[in-house]
């Protein structure tokens, strides 16, 4: 997240309505809890609900329920520069929320706010901490410094350690439907039917698809896409696969694998899956790589990337014969 290039006002996305109602009401009623986690897929906006309720919560005359968008507090959180407002992600190469920057939070949450009654952290992707960073993040969570509200944002839950998210309270993020989504895409592509192919190639994940639009990217997702597909036809093609991923980090690069196989399982039915339990342990292994590479470990791309691919291609010849194959 750029925290500087924001909008005079942050809103929450179309989809996240409800989410947002259900905010609003805890708020209205001082019932926000003052330690949240937001957990849901990939690429649905986590982040940005984050932020919005952090400038709601700093914004000192908020408006139709966000953030002004003209006070000073408001204007200080737009430029990056709220006294009062942190934001923990990895920073620069590294793929980890570190406990120096934990340490520095904390001593930030038990400050005096300097500009109203409030004070915003959020960390985002809350995954992303190292196991002595979410310990050191505790003593926050146990005991909670008087008008601190602390954000967590994360996609995999399970990477969050237990006593993190029981101190926490959970608001599950649903991934859009496609009527959800594809108004707000028509906004930025100006045709339905590009949004549509668009949200398709980024496996119904909305951010995902408009960057993809931004980076004019969908070549090179086809690209990769009917790599995988010529893997699951059988065709040994793992080296060429393997270049095309190649090109991606490797985070993005195994969870694009990740959800071609999720995509394919779901379409199966019951007796296609009791056969295809050698993509469960594929995506078992799939799992535990991406859950590896967000702490920080650094395996050699390459190797691990025609591993995953060869095992794919295994797994696939070894699927019955009735099942579907992803599209």
């Amino acid at each position: 997240m750029n925290l500087l290039e924001l909008p005079a006002v942050s809103a929450p996305l179309p989809w996240q309505t409800a989410a947002w109602n259900q905010l609003q009401g805890q708020l209205q009623s001082a019932q926000l809890p003052h330690a949240l986690l937001l957990a849901g897929p990939a690429d649905i906006g986590k982040a940005r609900l984050a932020l919005a309720l952090a400038r709601l919560l700093l914004c000192h005359q908020p408006e139709a329920g966000h953030n002004c968008g003209n006070c000073p507090a408001c204007r200080y959180s737009q430029s990056g520069s709220h006294g009062d407002f942190r934001w923990l992600q990895p920073e620069g190469k590294s793929k980890v929320i570190k406990i120096e920057q934990v340490r520095e939070a904390i001593a930030f949450a038990f400050r005096t706010a300097g500009f109203g009654s409030r004070k915003v952290l959020v960390l985002a992707p809350a995954e992303a901490m190292t196991t002595n960073a979410a310990n050191a993040l505790l003593k926050c969570l146990e005991e909670p410094a008087a008008g601190t509200h602390i954000i967590l944002a994360c996609e995999r839950l399970q990477g969050v350690p237990a006593t993190v998210r029981s101190r926490c309270q959970l608001l599950k993020l649903p991934l859009p439907s496609a009527g959800e989504c594809l108004p707000w895409l028509d906004h930025l592509t100006g045709s339905r039917e590009a949004s549509a192919e668009l949200l398709g190639l980024a496996s119904g994940m909305p951010l995902r698809a408009e960057r993809l639009y931004r980076e004019s990217g969908s070549d090179s997702l086809q690209a990769r896409q009917a790599g995988l597909q010529a893997l699951a036809a059988g065709e040994p093609a793992v080296a060429a696969v393997a270049t095309l991923f190649g090109q991606l980090d490797p985070a993005l690069a195994l969870e694009e694998i990740t959800v071609f196989v999720q995509q394919y399982l779901r379409r199966q039915t019951a007796g296609s899956l009791r056969a295809s339990r050698s993509l469960f342990r594929l995506l078992d292994r799939l799992q535990t790589l991406r859950g590896a590479v967000a702490a920080g470990s650094n395996p050699n791309p390459q190797l691990v990337l025609e591993s995953v691919l060869i095992c794919l291609h295994d797994s696939f010849g070894e699927r019955d014969s009735s099942a579907t194959m992803p599209t």
